[in-house]
């Protein structure tokens, strides 16, 4: 087995995923897409699920050890809210990039144009424009119960009471020290952990990707090719250039190096269409791989998993005009701004979880007067191939989240650029 852990992992990753779609394409034909999903589903997908489950259970204990360790390795609690101001800054302002790349591409490849009679035919799916309140939404990130914020996964709680236990460790001085040194110690045992769980990452990326191919098919990327060729054109640009610009323009750092360092989290992003199951990857790759401190790597990219989908706002944008293209509705500047507002504005805390910024669309859609019943047909024209372009909006979503976070550890000093110029190695 020397010569399996000999490879990179990185390229294991993605040797799973070329294979993988290798593999359903090849099912599809033997048995049909409908059989070779469900044998794919029964027997093979179950290995991905496990993957899924091994991140997914490492994502509590690594952001609060993690966090905790890092908040008492910063020793001045005061350079948090640096830390904060920055971060949230720096998710805006890429959200506001992405909102004017998808309006743009939308405009430009006019994916609805003529799509009416498509549309049309589709079973209309009823979406729900209710929001939460934002008091209750505020009130959510206190803990009533940390314990239970653990056990439920409730990221945002978990960051607020471990950013206040590791101050507490820090006011403690002297009697916080062994408490310090336990949350160091326990963080890096998770590091180690997380390890041996990427290592199951080749197979579980195979098995998802497999069975998504061959659930889908080539079908579902003809008939609504356009649409799904102006997403993801959209999502590629806004990765060269505001991620790629900020590495290199604004930061001076090598740009390749930078997507060679997350190409194990954006393979998972890709396969799971999940941020939050790809977190645990993310922690590690940009750690590992960018040299970022695990202080900064704890915090901002729990808070980018659940705050910074850039993926989303610009998929919004697009299907905005998509709709209004379809229905034959005249957009002003003024609707334009309203969708650019609106997407942004939903796309904030939207659930990293499969097709979840799809529920947003109704809306972004009142904006401009759109009809329920004209967004229920395009949703349920939409929905049963949003998994594709989910996929390609995740793998923005978490890019992202290790571009701001490359980028707050540069200029809080906690960025080892040795690291992070060194060939990745996780």
């Amino acid at each position: 087995m020397n010569w399996w852990f000999g490879i990179t992992l990185w390229k294991r990753v993605l040797g799973g995923l070329v294979l993988g779609i290798a593999f359903g394409l090849l099912m599809t034909q033997v048995m049909g897409r409908a059989e070779a999903a469900d044998w794919l589903g029964t027997w093979v997908q179950p290995i991905g699920d496990i993957f899924i489950r091994l991140i997914r259970m490492m994502i509590v204990p690594l952001i609060f050890t993690t966090l905790v360790a890092g908040v008492v390795a910063m020793k001045e609690p005061a350079r948090l809210g640096s830390l904060g101001v920055k971060t949230i800054i720096l998710y805006l302002g890429t959200t506001f990039f992405a909102n004017i790349i998808g309006l743009g591409f939308g405009a430009l490849f006019r994916p609805g144009a003529g799509a009416l009679d498509s549309i049309s035919v589709a079973e209309p799916t009823p979406l729900s424009t209710e929001r939460p309140d934002a008091i209750d939404q505020i009130l959510g990130i206190i803990p009533e119960n940390p314990v239970g914020a653990l056990a439920d996964a409730n990221i945002l709680a978990i960051i607020f009471f471990a950013l206040l236990f590791g101050i507490g460790i820090l006011m403690a001085r002297e009697k916080g020290e062994i408490v310090g040194r336990f949350f160091e110690s326990a963080s890096d045992v998770v590091l180690k952990v997380t390890h041996i769980v990427m290592e199951v990452a080749p197979f579980g990326v195979f098995a998802l990707i497999a069975y998504t191919t061959a659930a889908y098919g080539i079908e579902a990327f003809i008939s609504i090719g356009w649409l799904i060729l102006a997403v993801y054109l959209g999502l590629i640009a806004h990765m060269i250039l505001v991620y790629g610009g900020l590495i290199r323009f604004v930061l001076g750092l090598p740009v390749i190096r930078f997507f060679r360092g997350i190409t194990d989290a954006q393979a998972v992003a890709f396969s799971t269409a999940s941020s939050s199951a790809t977190l645990p990857v993310t922690i590690t790759n940009v750690s590992e791989n960018l040299g970022v401190k695990r202080g900064v790597a704890g915090s901002v990219l729990p808070l980018g998993a659940t705050i910074n989908m850039d993926g989303t706002a610009l998929y919004l944008g697009i299907l905005a005009l998509f709709t209004a293209q379809a229905f034959g509705i005249d957009l002003s500047w003024w609707n334009y701004l309203l969708i650019a507002i609106t997407a942004a504005a939903v796309s904030i805390g939207a659930a990293g979880i499969p097709s979840a910024s799809l529920f947003l669309l109704a809306t972004v859609l009142g904006t401009f007067g759109a009809s329920p019943e004209q967004v229920a047909l395009v949703v349920g024209f939409i929905l049963p191939v949003d998994r594709i372009m989910d996929m390609a909006r995740t793998v923005v979503n978490v890019t992202g989240d290790a571009a701001v976070a490359t980028t707050v550890a540069k200029w809080e000093g906690e960025l080892d650029e040795d690291v992070f110029r060194a060939p990745a190695t996780v």
